[in-house]
């Protein structure tokens, strides 16, 4: 089965990896809060406590999230645990997933997903396949290989942009040309789908 090409992909399982395979399954979206000043911008503007979101895929055995980040790579479950607040996360599965996610068609999201692995994190939410954030990424593979619109694209000027510390971030990437009617998915968008089920919740 074809794989990421850089997957670091270890022989031995870890006790989590055990643990884990009775609970996630290949697609499952994951939902953090990260720390950034971004990250809180994000989380203002969108008024959650989710700022970051990944997608769960097992390969070789092992349990990875796929995530932009800088770059868009596959880090191991437990290291992306670690990286959010807490280590506290959540893990939701679209409801007729059995259904659905076939193998052929969690194949089709891997391969599709392989595209943007080691591209640039896209820092100004654009909706371009030049660089990447991540709900987009997210979004993106469900859409573009299952077929499945998670949420509802929204433009920019629908969200909360008032708040001091959005407007500091927003000035800092934008200066004065604020792109508001610029498509983007938020990690809130794709938490609140009424697509998902939550599978597992330790906030």
């Amino acid at each position: 089965m074809k794989v990421f090409p850089n997957n670091p992909f270890s022989k031995t399982k870890t006790e989590t990896d055990k643990v884990m395979s009775n609970k996630i399954e290949s697609g499952d979206i994951i939902f953090q809060t990260s720390q950034s000043p971004q990250c809180e911008a994000v989380r203002i503007a969108t008024n959650s406590k989710f700022s970051h979101c990944g997608i769960i895929f097992n390969l070789n055995g092992k349990w990875f999230v796929y995530e932009a980040v800088q770059p868009v790579k596959l880090t191991p479950f437990d290291e992306w645990i670690q990286h959010g607040k807490d280590n506290k996360y959540v893990v939701k599965r679209l409801k007729n997933a059995k259904a659905v996610l076939t193998p052929e068609i969690l194949q089709k999201m891997e391969n599709y997903g392989q595209q943007f692995d080691g591209k640039e994190y896209d820092a100004y939410f654009e909706w371009t396949d030049n660089r990447i954030y991540c709900s987009e990424l997210v979004w993106k593979i469900y859409k573009n290989a299952a077929d499945i619109e998670l949420s509802k694209l929204r433009e920019l000027k629908e969200f909360n942009l008032e708040d001091p510390r959005v407007k500091k971030v927003l000035k800092e990437r934008y200066g004065n040309n604020i792109p508001l009617k610029e498509k983007v998915v938020v990690p809130s968008d794709l938490a609140d789908s009424n697509l998902l089920v939550t599978v597992i919740d330790n906030y």
